[in-house]
């Protein structure tokens, strides 16, 4: 090979590595690590009173030591999560849970609610359990006239 044609050589292999390095083809890049670190915040909600609603008594009209009644009742969650039940009282009173003094010479005394017969546990959101509950009359050693064609108000809480 001439000296001519080897300077050519030299000089197109010099020329073509400069516009690779220059170019781009077989660039190096360097670059840097890093780590970071953030806050987030989810929110949650407060738990939705359960409500309570019952029907009429069933069973003969109670008297003093007579039959007892049942009263069907049904446990709704409003909520919007799953929330769980976990007991359910039953008493004679009010509407607003205070004691019940609308009728003279009868009160929750008179009476005795058995335990509630439900199933406790997680209710989903907009479902609802059932249950019942018995009253009977006590037989106590005095007049309870004051009891005579009453209706006897039953008050619920459920948590």
């Amino acid at each position: 090979m001439s000296t001519t044609t080897r300077a050519k050589r030299i000089t197109i292999t010099a020329i073509v590595t400069g516009a690779l390095v220059l170019g781009g083809g077989g660039a190096a890049f360097a670059y840097w690590t890093a780590q970071g670190i953030g806050s987030g915040v989810a929110t949650t909600t407060s738990s939705t009173p359960f409500t309570v609603t019952s029907t009429s008594p069933s069973g003969a009209p109670l008297t003093p030591g007579g039959p007892s009644q049942s009263v069907a009742f049904t446990v709704k969650n409003p909520g919007t999560g799953s929330q769980k039940l976990s007991a359910v009282a039953v008493t004679v009173a009010a509407s607003d849970g205070s004691a019940w003094a609308a009728v003279s010479g009868c009160s929750a005394a008179d009476y005795t609610i058995g335990a509630p017969n439900i199933a406790y546990g997680q209710i989903a959101s907009s479902a609802t359990v059932s249950g019942t509950v018995t009253i009977t009359m006590n037989n106590l050693d005095r007049s309870q006239d004051g009891c005579k064609n009453t209706d006897v108000p039953l008050y619920f809480s459920a948590s």
